[in-house]
């Protein structure tokens, strides 16, 4: 644990747990460079299928560089160039990017990729695949849609208990990489209980990013009085880190910049944790630690780092071969 502190009053009795690590995970980075780089390189219009990561503030500065975002593949002009968010699509889609002689560039995070892949290789083993997973959520739409034959959701324990499936000795369970560990422990626990033959995925489906997230809040539950995590009400990992400290018996909220901090939050409050999503840029998180400072007299910082994350994702190969040029746009 290392300690900072800008402020004249470095024993100010009021102070802020700065969690890292916290906000941008490999896989937003890479979503964010594709479009940047195809926003550099490429002529306009540049189409963005759904939101590239689950970011107000993220989406609205590539609107605002140029990028057009659209809900479906039917709004993009035939012979347009799109790109697909982090969160994956189904054969579906690609297919239908096909019909319209789409050039696609593909931001899918590698990690949501290999469960997709998992999906294609249970299904042409006839397996059933039992999907861990929040239905409306992209990711989740896409694999399922990955083979729809065999796919069976469960959102939660009581879910489990009301499968059926074709044989029960050949099953085996995915997960969406942005859940929470305990909810997912919860419900492959009564999977193995209804299915003894159950088998998961060669290595853990949820995301390093989101596991790491989660872990450190639940290191920081015990010393602070309030959690606040930066990120979206549509981000699902941000999410989860609100419910696991809560979980925790402390009280925490999502905000989606320092302009949704509630005084009423702060009253009796003098040790105050923040986290960020995995697509939460940092400037929102350093807005919301100088309103913190200014506004509530949170005077120290202390930052509290429990693992070192050193991961990097290659571009898509529609985009590799501007890679070197990558830091330049990027800043």
């Amino acid at each position: 644990m290392a300690a900072f502190s800008d402020s004249p009053q470095a024993s100010a009795p009021k102070k802020v747990i700065l969690l890292k690590p916290r906000g941008f995970c490999a896989g937003v980075v890479r979503a964010i460079d594709v479009v940047k780089l195809a926003l550099e390189f490429y002529p306009p219009p540049i189409y963005v299928l759904h939101e590239i990561v689950h970011n107000k503030h993220v989406v609205n500065e590539l609107r605002d560089s140029g990028a057009v975002f659209v809900d479906a593949i039917e709004e993009a002009p035939i012979g347009s160039r799109i790109i697909f968010s982090a969160h994956g699509v189904s054969p579906e889609v690609r297919n239908q990017a096909t019909n319209r002689k789409l050039n696609v560039i593909d931001a899918t995070c590698p990690l949501v990729t290999k469960v997709h892949m998992e999906a294609i290789r249970f299904a042409k083993q006839d397996y059933s695949i039992v999907l861990i997973g929040h239905r409306d959520h992209e990711e989740t739409i896409g694999t399922m849609g990955e083979a729809p034959d065999h796919m069976h959701l469960v959102s939660d324990v009581s879910d489990v208990d009301l499968l059926q499936l074709k044989d029960e000795s050949k099953v085996v369970y995915l997960t969406q990489t942005t859940l929470s560990l305990d909810e997912t422990r919860d419900i492959i626990i009564r999977l193995k209980e209804r299915f003894p033959a159950i088998q998961g995925p060669p290595s853990q489906d949820i995301c390093y990013a989101t596991e790491n997230r989660q872990l450190a809040v639940k290191a920081v539950a015990p010393l602070c009085q309030l959690l606040l995590v930066v990120g979206s009400q549509n981000s699902s990992n941000s999410k989860r880190l609100v419910e696991v400290c809560m979980n925790a018996g402390i009280p925490s909220y999502l905000v989606d910049d320092a302009s949704e901090l509630q005084p009423e939050w702060l009253a009796g409050v003098s040790t105050v944790s923040i986290t960020a999503g995995a697509s939460a840029p940092e400037v929102l998180v350093q807005g919301v630690i100088a309103r913190l400072r200014t506004e509530f007299q949170f005077g120290d910082v202390e930052e509290m780092e429990l693992k070192d994350e050193d991961v990097r994702f290659s571009l898509p190969p529609e985009l590799k071969i501007f890679e070197p040029k990558l830091q330049t746009v990027a800043n």
